[in-house]
């Protein structure tokens, strides 16, 4: 009994010494930050092409130039054009308890919407986030855990420099392609659609399901339109070789919704900076995670000037000659 006792009275004291030595130990770290005051940031990008990537080097950059972030901190995944696999590269952002997402396309924003309704979200490289989001009464914020930036140039403004390049009474038809299976490249289809209609052209769409029948479509496009129009299409853009190698044998020029599709397969385009938007949206995740900013409140934000631009290579090839205003694409 009496050592019975007295191992009781050692594992008290152990206890108690135990209780102690928590009591002294120092907080753990606020959740949201690392120990070094880095925040935990999760980017998955649809696919790998140059207004993209340009986008999240954009993004990325600015978080470091901050420093909020390192390398080490931001966790970059591409689904490789899979929408599946952006819904596997979210749930895992999800287990990790990042800081905030940035989605790079709307495939990968959808997926991060249906991923959470906690974690901050931020877009970058949508077109409309209305479309994007089925949200009707679009008031410029989305009122969730969501806003971001949006690489929309004025799509009457492209309508209109098509039209100064060719005139519906040389070029009578005009034919959109784009891949079915992006929301967004739909409405800006329809919008296009309206404005070249109301100058004079006869439009019509031609529309892709995967990387797999770009080719085809393609063809079948250049054989019945004299000019196409190729919006901000994230399968497009991944595809410009295939479209160019049909393309440009048949002679049928390409105004493109941006500088990367005009760079691979156009003549022409009413350009934004990828890069830009991407920084803005850096911006943007620093008013979250550092000065408390409410993302659902956070109107979406716009390229801040756009830029006629055009593929010199591709024009000499068609015979085409830029009028004044127009830069030159660098071409590698």
């Amino acid at each position: 009994m009496k050592n019975l006792k007295k191992l009781l009275s050692l594992l008290l004291a152990l206890v108690m010494c135990l209780a102690l030595a928590a009591c002294g130990a120092p907080a753990e770290e606020e959740a949201g930050e690392a120990e070094d005051g880095l925040y935990q940031i999760g980017v998955i990008q649809l696919v790998q092409h140059e207004a993209l990537d340009a986008a999240t080097q954009g993004f990325v950059d600015t978080l470091i130039e901050k420093g909020i972030a390192s390398e080490d901190t931001i966790d970059i995944q591409n689904a490789q054009g899979d929408t599946p696999t952006c819904a596997t590269i979210v749930n895992g952002f999800v287990s990790a308890d990042v800081d905030l997402i940035l989605a790079n396309a709307t495939a990968a924003l959808q997926a991060a919407a249906a991923g959470t309704d906690s974690i901050p979200i931020l877009g970058t490289s949508i077109t409309d986030y209305a479309t994007a989001l089925e949200i009707d009464d679009w008031t410029g914020a989305t009122g969730t855990n969501i806003s971001g930036t949006s690489d929309l140039a004025p799509l009457a403004d492209q309508a209109a420099m098509l039209a100064e390049l060719f005139p519906a009474a040389d070029y009578p038809t005009v034919g959109i392609l784009y891949c079915s299976a992006e929301p967004n490249s739909k409405y800006q289809s329809n919008v296009v659609t309206a404005e070249l209609t109301a100058l004079g052209y006869t439009v019509k769409e031609y529309t892709f399901a995967d990387s797999n029948d770009v080719a085809a479509v393609t063809t079948t496009a250049c054989s019945e339109a004299d000019v196409l129009y190729i919006p901000t299409d994230n399968t497009a853009a991944s595809c410009t070789e295939a479209i160019n190698n049909v393309a440009a044998p048949a002679g049928t020029p390409i105004i493109a919704g941006e500088e990367g599709i005009c760079k691979g397969c156009g003549v022409a385009t009413l350009s934004i900076s990828y890069y830009d938007i991407g920084v803005a949206a850096g911006e943007m995740a620093y008013e979250i995670l550092v000065n408390g900013a409410d993302v659902s409140t956070m109107e979406v934000q716009f390229a801040g000037s756009v830029t006629k631009k055009y593929n010199p290579v591709n024009c000499q090839a068609l015979g085409i000659t830029p009028p004044e205003g127009y830069e030159a694409i660098v071409m590698e």
